[in-house]
């Protein structure tokens, strides 16, 4: 795993090149602490920050092909590389390396962009053809690893993080004000949006080829439709556990130790109990358990990591740690944040790679895949609600959300009816399924300037879909899912970000193509879908502990605005300082300092939901003005690592490859 940064057709003069990009290069070093390289030639500038993980001595960057046509800076993992090699070897392609970055390289040089279907992994890259002047930037399927695209006097930067942009000349960050109010209301970018102006993300699934002045974009990535399904449930059941076999045997590829994220909750001990099975070393997990007890759950923790006599390490997280760390790791978030649970996964990396380990498996995906969340259970619900009788409404608002109080009790069903029928209409074309979700995102955009529908981007989004309308109701609120928080929170601000921090890799068995491919083959095909992830659980009920498989949807939080009215009084007067609003220029001062004074002035436990998040939202938004807006993020202190130096200028005196040190 690495990070990439890079810039194209800029006006600044060449024998500047080496410099700047290794100033870019350093602001995101973080990413990959074991080495840097760069290709450097009239035209463009790119490099790599690598995380060493397969074939730890050669298997350094940038690296060309032998008639030096191409030359690749690689951010990611190809799981399938070794398969893919084999292929390409009978075509007569030789590799110098056991690396699976040249395999990317050699699969481009031999199908072009017919290479990307062939790809099962985790990856973002910039490959240049110094034939043609073309810098192809593409991002793999999900979302798993970053790439930004800015336009700045002429030239094109491009970066794994937006944070390398603060190092290039004259490069100002400002916050966009179409993109903050969608952010706020959805709790995520949209995946284009990047908060900033003139700064766009790569969508998953995406490319883009830059060509002088000239600009293509498209999408590689078709998506995953159901198959044939089986005729029995057994069937299905086996084909789970194989295709998830898979999955974490090929995730488990590497040159270092793999440990696993053992939260406690049902996907993660899957991934465990497969990985304890293949692992040819005692396998190790890592959890975070919280002081305060409603967000807790070292007990199941305990009950997996125990039957599968794993090393465990736990961290334990209190409200000075979020307080304390929150700053920090929204620097490393870049973008909004909507609660704090991002900030402990920080925290985990950190302890994570200071015990030596690189890489981890974790279970994101899972619930995007086999209908894990309760939002789809509620768009099953109302898209069915006029057909049923009130008996029946009661009955499945009671299987809605057990852990949560208002669900339960003899009254409690009856009070949500009210609240549920006013959502069995789209009052928000396309986005049915979502829209009681995103009555909490509409307060918080009360707090920006500007009064336009907050939703206008993600229903234009939907709208240009091609095949959107022909989907169920819960197909569009997986889509939905897929596109907004999975890539834009799980696995960006709470998964890469935090990892990649530390110099950690995070690797998803649950979002391998097979897998998402078979859950939607098998999704309502054996259940109703209101007991979440019911062929999960029932493919691994005999081998995980009885607690994991009954425990009902308990999804990760952690303490939000509590952490600061008990701990940290003194942001009351940093989110109320009028001239950090009036520099911010979006905020809405007035509702601000209400806001701000209700929660201050509020018992913790009487802070509600879509308090918590506007609150978080705009507490980010202010580390996010001091960090990029005001550039107080830029770093000047870099790691002495070696330095692989590819040199293609005109101008250069030096040879083709050195190996220097970096800085």
């Amino acid at each position: 795993m690495c990070g990439i940064a890079g810039f194209y057709r800029s006006s600044i003069d060449p024998q500047e090149y080496p410099t700047l990009i290794r100033s870019m290069l350093g602001q995101i070093q973080h990413r990959g602490p074991d080495e840097v390289g760069y290709f450097v030639d009239d035209y463009l500038a790119m490099g790599t920050v690598r995380l060493g993980i397969i074939d730890l001595q050669a298997g350094s960057q940038p690296v060309g092909t032998p008639d030096e046509r191409y030359w690749l800076c690689y951010n990611g993992e190809l799981y399938n590389y070794r398969e893919l090699r084999a292929e390409l070897r009978g075509l007569g392609h030789h590799f110098q390396t056991e690396s699976d970055t040249e395999v990317v390289l050699h699969a481009w040089a031999a199908w072009g962009k017919d290479c990307l279907p062939r790809f099962n992994g985790a990856f973002a890259f910039a490959l240049y053809d110094s034939f043609s002047g073309a810098l192809h930037l593409v991002r793999d399927r999900f979302g798993k690893r970053p790439l930004f695209l800015a336009r700045h006097r002429g030239a094109w930067l491009f970066a794994s993080e937006m944070k390398a942009f603060l190092a290039y000349p004259d490069f100002k960050f400002s916050f966009d004000r179409e993109q903050i109010p969608s952010i706020f209301a959805t709790w995520t970018p949209l995946p284009s949006q990047s908060s900033y102006q003139d700064i766009v993300q790569l969508p998953m699934g995406e490319y883009i080829t830059l060509t002088g002045t000239q600009m293509e974009q498209g999408r590689w990535a078709a998506d995953l439709i159901a198959g044939e399904a089986p005729e029995t449930e057994a069937e299905g059941i086996d084909l789970i556990r194989a295709t998830l076999d898979k999955s974490v045997e090929l995730r488990l590829r590497s040159d270092v130790e793999v440990g696993v994220y053992a939260s406690g909750g049902l996907d993660s001990s899957i991934i465990a109990h497969i990985a304890a099975q293949k692992s040819p070393r005692p396998l190790r997990t890592f959890s975070i358990q919280f002081e305060d007890s409603q967000f807790d759950e070292s007990a199941e923790q305990a009950a997996i990591c125990s039957h599968l006599k794993t090393q465990h390490t736990a961290i334990r997280i209190t409200d000075k740690d979020v307080a304390e760390t929150f700053p920090e790791a929204v620097r490393h978030a870049e973008i909004p944040v909507f609660r704090t649970a991002f900030v402990p996964m920080y925290l985990l990396s950190q302890r994570v790679r200071s015990e030596g380990i690189k890489v981890v498996l974790s279970g994101e995906g899972a619930d995007e895949a086999f209908l894990g969340y309760g939002i789809f259970k509620d768009t099953l619900l109302l898209s069915n609600w006029h057909q049923m009788d009130s008996e029946t409404r009661l009955h499945k608002l009671t299987q809605l959300y057990p852990y949560l109080g208002h669900f339960n009790g003899e009254d409690g069903p009856r009070r949500m009816l009210g609240l549920y029928q006013q959502f069995t209409e789209e009052h928000l074309p396309g986005l049915f399924s979502h829209q009681m979700r995103f009555q909490n995102g509409r307060f918080a955009a009360r707090l920006l300037q500007g009064g336009g529908e907050p939703f206008s981007a993600l229903m234009q989004l939907v709208a240009k879909e091609p095949d959107y309308q022909r989907l169920s109701a819960v197909q569009k609120a997986q889509w939905l899912e897929f596109r907004t928080l999975l890539s834009g929170y799980l696995l960006s601000t709470q998964g890469d970000r935090m990892v990649l921090a530390h110099g950690v890799e995070n690797r998803c068995p649950f979002l391998d193509p097979a897998v998402v491919q078979l859950a939607a083959t098998l999704n309502l095909r054996f259940d109703d879908g209101f007991d979440e992830k019911y062929m999960l659980k029932r493919a691994y009920a005999n081998v995980l502990p009885e607690c994991i498989v009954s425990k009902g949807k308990f999804p990760y939080r952690a303490p939000d605005s509590a952490v600061f009215v008990r701990s940290r009084p003194d942001y009351r007067d940093m989110l109320l300082n009028r001239n950090t609003l009036e520099e911010i220029g979006i905020l809405n001062p007035k509702f601000v300092e209400s806001f701000v004074n209700r929660i201050f002035n509020s018992a913790p436990e009487q802070i509600g939901t879509k308090e918590n998040q506007a609150f978080i939202l705009l507490s980010s938004l202010v580390w996010l003005h001091h960090w990029f807006v005001l550039g107080k993020g830029i770093q000047s202190q870099w790691k002495d690592v070696p330095l692989h130096v590819v040199d293609r200028r005109s101008i250069s005196s030096l040879s083709s490859s050195t190996l220097r040190t970096f800085p």
